[in-house]
């Protein structure tokens, strides 16, 4: 389905009980919704899923960039309101955490808890350049330039030489992602710099990280979690970045965990 909010067309997927709380999903760069699949199962037997195509990806309109991540919580926010959802848990993964601390600091009031995995709170000066080129191989030679690449840092050797049905369909998302969507996004993620402000997040939060995530390392996590109080740190092993997707039933169990506390 699609609706107009924050001046886009933005695609979403509402399932589950009307009278059940609300968790939203926001993706990784360069996916789209359908990343979320090995989560859907576990969450509709209490929870009503929102899941959404984030500003350039997906069945989302392309506006040209760049974009900030001001505007991609500014287009959640509108996306909730749109859909009369006052109050919801936001899980996002890599970029996805990344809104998912903007939102929660630019309207907290909308958020029961946060899930933040596979993320971080800043890009260090000296990874600028790192964005820099792959903005540059993006424009020059289109997504074909960041498939190999981005798997070989998104899932573990093993993991891919197992599953490569999973593997297949991670590459199509990257490689179906409009280079506008992408490099706009980039551009917002090469200026991420919430570090010291995501300490007046007051909100339950679960910070999840494969352990040998090399894009978003446990470091960075564990920096999210000194900085939000009372925040807690779950490491899965045998992970890299999409540790939804390589560890789903250790990644699922820890979400559930932390739903089951009351938060929320």
């Amino acid at each position: 389905m699609k609706i107009e909010a924050n001046g886009i067309s933005i695609h979403y997927m509402l399932d589950g009980a009307e009278s059940a709380p609300v968790v939203t999903l926001s993706h990784s760069l360069a996916t789209d919704l359908t990343m979320w699949e090995p989560q859907m199962d576990a969450l509709l037997t209490s929870y009503r899923v929102l899941r959404y195509d984030t500003r350039g990806h997906g069945k989302t309109s392309v506006p040209r960039g760049p974009y900030s991540f001001d505007m991609l919580a500014g287009d959640v926010a509108a996306l909730l309101k749109s859909l009369g959802i006052e109050k919801t848990l936001f899980m996002g993964i890599s970029m996805g955490g990344m809104i998912g601390q903007a939102l929660a600091l630019k309207s907290q009031d909308l958020l029961s808890g946060l899930i933040l995995c596979d993320t971080m709170s800043r890009i260090p000066d000296e990874a600028k350049s790192i964005w820099d080129e792959r903005i540059d191989s993006v424009q020059k030679d289109g997504m074909e330039s960041q498939v190999e690449s981005t798997i070989q840092r998104w899932l573990r050797p093993p993991y891919r030489e197992k599953n490569p049905e999973v593997v297949g369909k991670v590459e199509a998302m990257i490689r179906t992602t409009k280079p506008e969507g992408y490099i706009g996004c980039a551009q917002a993620i090469r200026e991420l710099n919430l570090t010291e402000q995501i300490s007046g997040i007051t909100i339950p939060t679960l910070i999840i990280v494969g352990e040998d995530d090399p894009a978003t390392p446990v470091f960075a996590s564990q920096e999210i979690k000194d900085k939000i109080k009372n925040s807690e740190l779950v490491i899965l092993g045998s992970a890299a970045h999409l540790s939804n997707i390589e560890q789903s039933e250790a990644f699922n169990r820890a979400v559930l965990n932390f739903l089951r506390k009351g938060k929320p």
